[in-house]
């Protein structure tokens, strides 16, 4: 792998992450987070700017596709032209998802209409055809799963919610790409015996969390009846995850959270409760183990993803905190360590460079704009 240091392909991007460092409330972004913590407009439009900068980026550029014949090597934007960019396909789908995202929540963010213009020119019917076509490639059977096919029913329920002529068109377009992904999801949790519990892309509740949201959003009852299938019979019966083993080394998803992330989903709030009290029963306790993951070298791009272990967590925490029953001494434990790791991953975004900054805006924005419910 190149160089992670300043002037190489992964070195920083005009336009420093330093911005970051100052919050205050806005008109239009919910304020899930730390309390009285949220994203400035500017903010706003600087997380915005680093997806815009990086969706129409080719290169570097990390293909995950098996190649069969010399004549298969293309540049990335031949074999998957609506989502080419921002180094690796799953990164330029969130890419795109963020850049949704910011439409919705703070509509004002795009006063000269960059965003909606390079939305329309990626979500085109043309380009998600062949997007769908690329997926359903008998080579590429395995394509993104579960991390990038989890992405995509992200970005088209964000469409399906919003409330907006062109996003009803957008929607429209990527409809038949994100029933290809459903159908394969389904099959995909079928033939699966066990789950993956990774911290890094392959983990399956992560994509889980996506897909069920995904689901709810647009009726999608057979993919629905998949995942709480596969909740249960993965997960229910879990007890006294290992949370203090994490994070491993690479990590930006913690995998006891993102079981909990979606166990909160399929379970009613009292059971869920006592599902919890069994499988992390540290949250019980002020003196959880649970501390912000220590980050020696953000510029590394591996190494990086604990920047984004941050986000996923906070994000990860809240979401457990609204589904628990009110009164429980655990919501407060949970917004308070959210608060921490929002504070420290604000702090170390900035000098991530590129290898960070192709992806750490989505997950910011999906903490602070409240996205996983």
């Amino acid at each position: 792998m190149p160089s992670s240091r300043p002037g190489s392909w992964f070195g920083p991007l005009p336009g420093t992450l330093a911005v970051l460092l100052g919050v205050a409330m806005a008109p239009g972004v919910r304020a899930d987070p730390a309390p009285g913590t949220s994203l400035d407009l500017q903010t706003v439009r600087s997380l915005a700017a680093l997806s815009l900068s990086c969706i129409d980026r080719p290169f570097p550029n990390k293909p995950s596709h098996i190649y069969e014949s010399p004549d298969q090597v293309r540049p990335p934007e031949q074999w998957t032209p609506a989502f080419f960019g921002c180094f690796d396909h799953h990164s330029a789908v969130h890419g795109h998802w963020a850049l949704v995202r910011v439409l919705r929540t703070a509509p004002q963010a795009d006063s000269d209409g960059r965003i909606r213009a390079a939305l329309d020119r990626h979500l085109s019917p043309e380009l998600l055809e062949r997007e769908a076509a690329f997926f359903q490639e008998e080579r590429n059977r395995t394509f993104e799963r579960p991390y990038g096919w989890g992405w995509i029913l992200r970005l088209a329920s964000e469409l399906h919610d919003f409330d907006d002529a062109d996003a009803r068109r957008w929607f429209a377009a990527i409809t038949p790409l994100a029933r290809v992904i459903a159908r394969n999801l389904v099959d995909y949790l079928e033939r699966l015996s066990y789950p993956i519990r990774e911290g890094v892309h392959p983990n399956t509740a992560f994509a889980l969390t996506h897909a069920w949201d995904y689901s709810v959003a647009v009726g999608d009852e057979d993919l629905q009846h998949a995942v709480r299938d596969a909740a249960m019979r993965f997960y229910v019966q879990d007890v006294s995850c290992p949370i203090a083993w994490e994070p491993s080394g690479e990590d930006f998803l913690s995998p006891c959270l993102a079981e909990a992330d979606l166990m909160r989903r399929v379970l009613p709030s009292a059971r869920f409760a006592r599902w919890l009290d069994r499988f992390l029963p540290d949250l019980s306790s002020r003196r959880t183990s649970l501390a912000p993951p220590e980050v020696r070298d953000p510029a590394d791009p591996r190494i990086g993803h604990l920047i984004g272990l941050h986000f996923q967590r906070a994000w990860s925490l809240l979401g457990i905190a609204r589904s628990l029953p009110a009164g429980d001494r655990r919501i407060a434990v949970c917004r308070a360590l959210a608060a921490r790791h929002q504070e420290a991953g604000l702090a170390r975004m900035v000098g991530s460079g590129y290898g960070g900054e192709h992806w750490l805006a989505t997950f910011a924005l999906f903490l602070w704009t409240g996205a996983g419910g």
